[in-house]
């Protein structure tokens, strides 16, 4: 690797790792990374991202409990249960199946997404409320489906799971950031040992890239749980995070 590669590959895991913190979709950038740049294969690349993703995720469960943001309470549990389960299917499916099959899906859910976004923004921005009952019948397929994703490929999971936490499981946006951050290191480790079994992760890169994941996850983290206007903000970046996928999606980049 030529030494620009380096500073590009730790550059662009940070500002992921961030995007991936508060919002979502920051896979989008280092899976970009790990082809263009890299040349790595995609599912390659599929596997080697999960290295940084894991190492962000636990830096930035550690930086949101340490401020008491992250609830760990029976529903929680019981999410992170479901997206795991559904994780495991998923990067077995990963691991023989390209996933250029799920741009297609991923680019409709988006658009979709965007509009349950923009409507009653202020359903992201109430406090969590977990005496609200939750309609286990929606939620259980929805979590597996979410596993599932995640596990599959990752790209735009942060987003979808933030959407599932905060509008069918009641949770704040910053409180449910710290919950999916916390869902998503649980299943990694199990995706990337899957990975690692058929010989689809590169070390050395996935390790240079998690320098600046980590450090983004972990920064992203504790600004959120301390600033009072964090969940204001974390709500336009995701706007922002979802716009931008579906222009880059849809050719406009």
């Amino acid at each position: 690797m030529d030494f620009y590669l380096y500073i590009i590959a730790i550059v662009g895991g940070a500002l992921a790792g961030a995007i991936n913190t508060l919002a979502g979709s920051g896979s989008a950038i280092t899976l970009t990374i790990l082809t263009e740049l890299m040349g790595l294969p995609p599912n390659m690349a599929n596997g080697t991202n999960r290295i940084g993703i894991l190492t962000q995720c636990w830096a930035g469960t550690y930086a949101f409990h340490k401020n008491g943001k992250l609830p760990l309470n029976n529903k929680t549990w019981l999410y992170v249960i479901l997206t795991v389960v559904g994780a495991i299917a998923g990067v077995i499916v990963a691991v023989y199946v390209s996933n250029e099959q799920f741009k297609a899906v991923f680019s409709g859910l988006m658009v979709l997404l965007l509009f349950v976004i923009l409507v009653k923004p202020k359903r992201w921005l109430q406090e969590s409320d977990f005496d609200k009952k939750v309609n286990l019948c929606l939620a259980i397929p929805l979590y597996l489906a979410l596993g599932f994703y995640g596990g599959f490929i990752q790209m735009g999971m942060g987003v979808f799971c933030l959407a599932v936490l905060v509008l069918v499981s009641h949770y704040n946006i910053i409180e449910g950031n710290a919950v999916k951050s916390f869902m998503v290191a649980i299943y990694t480790i199990i995706v990337i040992a899957i990975f690692q079994w058929k010989g689809l992760i590169d070390w050395k890169i996935g390790g240079i890239m998690a320098i600046g994941q980590t450090f983004g996850g972990w920064a992203t983290a504790t600004f959120a749980s301390r600033y009072p206007k964090a969940d204001v903000w974390a709500y336009r970046l995701l706007v922002v995070v979802v716009i931008f996928a579906i222009l880059k999606l849809f050719g406009i980049f």
